[in-house]
């Protein structure tokens, strides 16, 4: 073998040989740290601790594999781990039947990623996210606390050995999966699967049925996502709906340390296995040596970031682009040259009432005033009508169910400070799916954010007076770095953005210990409850703010960039935007409005709490959609997306009136976010 060939073995596999090095080389810390070094029972325990992240390791796999992401893995676990707990018998055949179903559950979940991704062409970030909420409603309505058994008889044969004392039953069990993969690998679909990763146009030219290859994939993920649950019900003994949260983080994270390509085309289910074992084996790394373990989601989402960056970067890398010509730039400045600019281009929106009109002025006409207007707005109007249409149509509804309970004013004056987070996160995320990304880290920057002021303010208006603009800064620089992650090294927004969600986490647990103190300034209070000319406070900053954002993206330079930014990023560059920048500031604003909304809830609340952003997630994004903002970027209004945020409010006002469950919310509101991405789909050529 020359010497050339060997090098673009090791370079095709690179991913996996840096998985198998961080594997041995976490195993021989771990066998250094443990006095007498790892007995048979401490194998025994490692390996069915990992077995679950493992299993559903490679059904993200699958998925990511095929050019997709799935946001829905860890909520199909926990309803999976419910199931099994709440309605499995303990019998013999109960033992046996149950299990199926609850394969079959993930499946069907896994069919409906397929479904709405594979056959309507439906972005699977959004859709997968969307049925996330749904399942984990579901899982909630069957059980919303912790509870139910799983039958000993069920516990023991998964986690006991195969060959007592020497093969563990959960090494099996995963050594079974990977057979599964290497028979679905070298199987048609697994063929689709890496041909559709690589480049879809060129598989659907040589035959492949993309939409078909696309369905298997998500119900094989479901599949094993289900296995994973019905592996951790065995581990666990009882039933958590919340027992799959954190793996969402540590599944990115195994995949890429394990050497699969986000993008797809490249990787394999065994790299991804030793990624899950890795985690598992730092995590008690940490244990050993008594780090804390709210340090574990740092942890997690250095690792996943770092790999990343281990796989990626390259000579032709866009981190490395952007570093030759920082060297160019660098190098002409000094020799007293300035890098040739293109030519700035004006991206000034039509006006085709300037193209249209005839000179000398024409008599008023009602009609041809109306004919006008749509002629020159019709586009906008098309998108931003159906948010204020569904917003007029709830309040009809919370009117006629609930007119006897509250006035007029004061209903709408609620609803408008209710509005203001959505509206002010709406501007945030809008910008970013303007430009085609998408904002993961919205949750905890806004808790990280909430908890650091209360912290430092301790219920002080004079210490507030600077402890605001510190986190907004906060706020804002997690934000930036999420640019330069996306914008300068090249990462996926998903990626980049889920990691700094974790990172956040870790910071906002390490410095409260886990339990946040202290209260927010009285006039923040004040601000959020109080009243100023015959309305709350907040409402006049919200109008101001509307004025600001509708401003920033209709008549700025930098709106004119996001626009163009988010139709094409190549033609956008050959045009003399920069585009690099463009992407930095959409991010750097999303992490001032988590900020922002993050200080106007501790206003709203008195106080901050963790978790406290958990709800804004889908939210932030389905006011953009519903706002009429196609979810792959280059189209949308503010305004739209203010009717979005409306809407939104008046609907959660209007079911919680009705008294449902927050379950049946984030079910709703799943569904919500489906049906307006599907209603603005631009069908696929």
């Amino acid at each position: 073998m020359s010497a050339t060939t060997l090098s673009m073995n090791l370079g095709r596999h690179r991913g996996l040989l840096i998985a198998i090095g961080a594997f041995v080389a976490v195993s021989l810390l771990l066998e250094t740290l443990v006095r007498g070094g790892l007995t048979y029972f401490d194998l025994s325990f490692l390996s069915a601790g990992g077995a679950p992240l493992a299993i559903a390791a490679i059904g993200e796999t699958v998925v990511i594999l095929s050019g997709g992401f799935d946001l829905s893995a860890a909520a199909v676990v926990s309803l999976t781990n419910v199931f099994l707990a709440a309605y499995m018998p303990d019998t013999p055949m109960g033992q046996v039947l149950f299990p199926l179903l609850a394969l079959g559950v993930g499946g069907l979940v896994g069919a409906v990623n397929g479904l709405f991704v594979g056959f309507l062409r439906l972005p699977a970030i959004v859709v997968t996210l969307a049925t996330m909420f749904i399942v984990q409603g579901v899982t909630l309505l069957v059980m919303s606390q912790p509870g139910g058994t799983i039958p000993s008889g069920f516990v023991g044969l998964l986690r006991g050995d195969a060959i007592p004392g020497v093969l563990p039953a959960p090494v099996v069990v995963v050594l079974v999966m990977l057979a599964i993969w290497w028979l679905i690998k070298h199987s048609r679909l697994g063929l689709a699967i890496y041909a559709i990763g690589s480049d879809a146009s060129a598989a659907r030219s040589t035959g492949i049925n993309e939409r078909w290859a696309r369905f298997w994939t998500f119900v094989i993920a479901g599949m094993l996502y289900a296995a994973a649950g019905v592996f951790i019900s065995a581990q666990t003994g009882s039933g958590d709906p919340h027992i799959g949260d954190p793996m969402l983080l540590q599944l990115f994270t195994a995949v890429v340390l394990g050497g699969t390509l986000l993008g797809g085309g490249r990787g394999g289910a065994l790299g991804s296995v030793l990624g899950a074992y890795v985690i598992q084996m730092t995590a008690n790394v940490l244990l050993v040596l008594n780090v804390s373990p709210y340090y574990t989601t740092v942890v997690e989402s250095a690792i996943l970031l770092l790999a990343v960056l281990a796989t990626t970067l390259s000579s032709e890398s866009q981190a490395m682009g952007y570093l030759r010509y920082s060297a160019l730039k660098i190098g002409r400045r000094w020799r007293g040259r300035r890098p040739a600019r293109k030519s700035r281009a004006n991206f000034a929106l039509p006006r085709s009432h300037e193209q249209n009109a005839a000179p000398g002025r024409r008599p008023f006409s009602l009609s041809g005033s109306l004919s006008g207007l749509w002629t020159r707005h019709g586009d906008h109007l098309r998108l931003v009508m159906p948010a204020y249409l569904l917003f007029a149509g709830l309040l009809a509804i919370t009117w006629v169910l609930f007119a006897e309970r509250a006035g007029v004013f004061g209903y709408i004056d609620s609803l408008l400070v209710l509005t203001c987070f959505l509206a002010i996160l709406g501007l945030g995320q809008g910008l970013v799916i303007l430009t085609g990304g998408l904002d993961l880290s919205l949750p905890w920057n806004i808790a990280a954010s909430g908890i650091l002021l209360t912290q430092v303010v301790h219920g002080s208006n004079e210490i507030a007076l600077w402890a605001i603009p510190l986190v907004l800064i906060f706020g804002s620089v997690a934000g930036l770095l999420n640019g330069i992650g996306v914008a300068i090294l090249g990462i996926s927004p998903i990626v980049v953005t889920l990691a700094m969600n974790g990172l956040l986490q870790g910071f906002a647990l390490i410095l409260t210990g886990g339990s946040p103190q202290g209260w927010t300034a009285p006039f923040l209070q004040s601000f959020m409850n109080g009243e100023f000319l015959g309305v709350t406070p907040v409402v006049w900053f919200l109008i101001a703010f509307v004025i600001a954002a509708t401003l920033l993206l209709t008549r700025t330079t930098f709106g004119r960039r996001i626009y163009a930014v988010g139709n094409s990023e190549n033609v956008a560059r050959l045009s003399g935007v920069s585009v690099g920048s463009t992407l930095v500031a959409a991010y750097t604003v999303s992490g001032f409005c988590a900020a922002l909304t993050g200080i106007l809830l501790t206003g709203f609340n008195g106080q901050a709490f963790n978790g406290m952003g958990d709800p804004y997630l889908l939210t932030s994004i389905a006011v953009v959609v519903v706002g009429g903002t196609l979810i792959t970027g280059g189209r949308g209004h503010y305004l739209g997306i203010l009717g979005g945020a409306l809407a939104l409010t008046a609907l959660d006002t209007l079911l919680a009136g009705t008294m449902l469950s927050n379950s049946v919310k984030s079910i709703v509101y799943g569904c919500v976010v489906l049906a307006a991405v599907l209603a603005l789909r631009e069908r696929a050529s």
